[in-house]
């Protein structure tokens, strides 16, 4: 007893301890928040990873590894800067060293021309650039990089690795039943380059982005699409030779932007962080209203039963989480409707099933306005068909109503290790899974008509909730992927915009207005740092996961960033 009453107390000891420091830490890193002045900047810097929502465990991550950038941070502080009396205007610094997608560049963009709308101005700082960034840069009132900035404006492109032939040195032989022509993911695996069909696919969707692109920067800077043709001839700029071809508008280090913006030569420029207004609450600038519309956010690859994170495939969207928060909002009397977001490329099947069975009951009790965001395609349109109202980005990548399903055969790698193996069975089919072989004919034509019955129920579920004939469901379920434009015309989505339209429509759903003001109740909501302390263990552990993560990514990115930088001392050709 004395034993057990000893080890009681270290125990509570040790948990008052970390209380104490997670506490201290807490203090430190967010108490006695400086005050915000009247002719305040609001500084964003676009740099990094560039996420829709919050990974889980991300306050414990803060902690312990910085703060992680989110769309929807970006997206809240502009909606209140476009309102708050104290912000003068927006500055955002931007380089080519981040993950946002088109689709995020594009809502960002808008909520920039909102800010512009408002009367404030938006200023864009740059020290590297290139076509993709310059989507949101083109957006920006001015833009100015300093004298020795990187421009790299060459036109587009889309390359992919193919792993057949590292496959077959390792004795890996992939033995997959893909449906259908359009389903290039495994073509990475078993052929040595694109089939005909996937290439006509990836060219559509160049043909797209390209033409939507040129339209973004002719409406912003006034350059056609023959003059930015002319201007990709050229490729690597100068920042001098930027400015002068109409890409950018002065050359200031960052100390001489400061002091243009200053009120005064006495004054300094008061510049608000990012992360310090994401800590303002936008109930305080009028951002609030009696009614609420939750904002559930499903990222990532899909996957098992809870939200995670992966060290090495990163965030997952678990079932269970998803479908708990759908729950939680669908059975609050103060919500009207719910805007589903959802960035994701798709993952398990039977994960995305279930969740889009949440999004269905879910829409039963209120209006369900699914909002893609950078990809929301195979399971991730799985998850979304069964919405009350479809809407994406012209750039968003959707559809690949497809699948594939198989197994690696690792007998010839085996073989290379010294690895054997011996079976015992008893009844039909119970070796159909095992590694160390490919499927037998029976095998491969009872795995093959299980998928096409799995795949064929999806399809037709498809024409059911999207109200398109089967006779006309066949041609939309090939494995193609689109663009968020041509998904509108396809019918496999309701419309075009970004969160802010999902918004609206959310309102008109719920009866409300559209200039209705209402409160933002994002979910799964942000755990503070004593919550994921006391949480269990697969709570907690996520934090570390996504450090483990982070630290990874950004170890690989720096070491591909210094292999792709001009070199200044090291190659001997370059020296005088």
């Amino acid at each position: 007893m004395r034993q057990f009453l000893r080890a009681f107390f270290a125990s509570l000891l040790a948990l008052v301890v970390l209380l104490a420091v997670g506490a201290g830490i807490v203090v430190l890193r967010y108490g006695g928040e400086t005050k915000i002045e009247d002719h305040s900047w609001l500084h964003i810097d676009l740099y990094g990873q560039v996420l829709e929502y919050d990974p889980p465990g991300e306050l414990l991550s803060q902690v312990t590894g910085g703060d992680v950038l989110t769309l929807q941070q970006i997206l809240e502080n502009l909606a209140k800067a476009a309102v708050d009396d104290r912000i003068e205007g927006v500055i955002i610094q931007m380089s080519t060293s981040h993950s946002a997608g088109r689709a995020k560049l594009q809502e960002i963009r808008q909520a920039v021309q909102r800010v512009r709308a408002a009367g404030k101005p938006v200023l864009g700082y740059a020290d590297t650039m290139n076509r993709h960034t310059y989507l949101l840069a083109a957006a920006c009132d001015s833009l100015y990089l300093p004298p020795s900035a990187y421009v790299d404006f060459r036109g587009m492109s889309s390359s992919a690795p193919h792993f057949r032939g590292a496959l077959e040195k390792l004795g890996i032989e992939p033995d997959l039943h893909v449906i259908r022509d359009y389903k290039a993911a495994a073509q990475l695996l078993t052929r040595d380059e694109l089939s005909p069909a996937a290439e006509r696919n990836r060219g559509w969707i160049l043909d797209e982005l390209w033409e939507m692109f040129c339209h973004s920067v002719q409406e912003d800077r006034g350059l056609t699409e023959t003059q930015l043709i002319e201007l990709m001839t050229h490729a690597l700029f100068t920042a001098e030779e930027a400015v002068a071809a109409g890409l950018a508008d002065g050359l200031l280090f960052w100390d001489e932007l400061a002091g243009k913006l200053k009120r005064s030569a006495d004054d300094h420029l008061r510049l608000v962080s990012h992360g310090r207004y994401a800590k303002e609450d936008p109930d305080d600038v009028g951002l609030k209203g009696g009614k609420k519309i939750a904002v559930v956010h499903a990222q990532g690859n899909i996957g098992g039963r809870l939200n995670g994170t992966h060290p090495l495939l990163g965030l997952m969207m678990g079932h269970e989480t998803i479908a708990a928060e759908l729950g939680r909002a669908a059975a609050d009397d103060d919500v009207v409707a719910i805007v589903l977001r959802i960035d994701s490329g798709g993952g398990e099947s039977l994960t995305s099933d279930l969740i889009g069975h949440a999004v269905a009951k879910a829409g039963r009790s209120k209006p369900v306005i699914v909002s893609m965001v950078d990809v929301a395609a195979s399971g991730g349109y799985m998850v979304a068909y069964r919405g009350s109202q479809i809407i994406a980005d012209p750039m968003t990548i959707t559809g690949s109503i497809g699948s594939i399903s198989g197994k690696f055969n690792l007998a010839g790698l085996y073989e290379k290790i010294g690895i054997t193996h011996d079976h015992a069975s008893r009844g039909p089919m119970a070796l159909m899974d095992v590694s160390d072989r490919g499927f037998t004919p029976e095998e491969a034509a009872r795995h093959a008509d299980n998928h096409w019955q799995s795949f064929r129920a999806w399809m037709l579920d498809v024409a059911l909730h999207r109200g398109i004939a089967v006779a006309d469901i066949d041609s939309l379920c090939m494995g193609r992927t689109w663009t968020g434009r041509q998904a509108v015309a396809n019918r496999l989505i309701d419309g075009l915009g970004d969160q802010h339209e999902a918004v609206r429509r959310a309102k008109l759903a719920g009866g409300l207005a559209e200039d209705a003001n209402v409160t933002l109740w994002h979910l799964p909501e942000r755990k503070g740092l004593m919550q994921l302390l006391l949480a269990d263990e697969p709570t907690a552990t996520q934090a570390a996961r996504w450090a483990v993560h982070q630290a990874l990514r950004r170890e690989t990115e720096q070491a591909l960033d210094l292999l792709n930088a001009e070199l200044l001392i090291t190659d001997p050709a370059r020296l005088p």
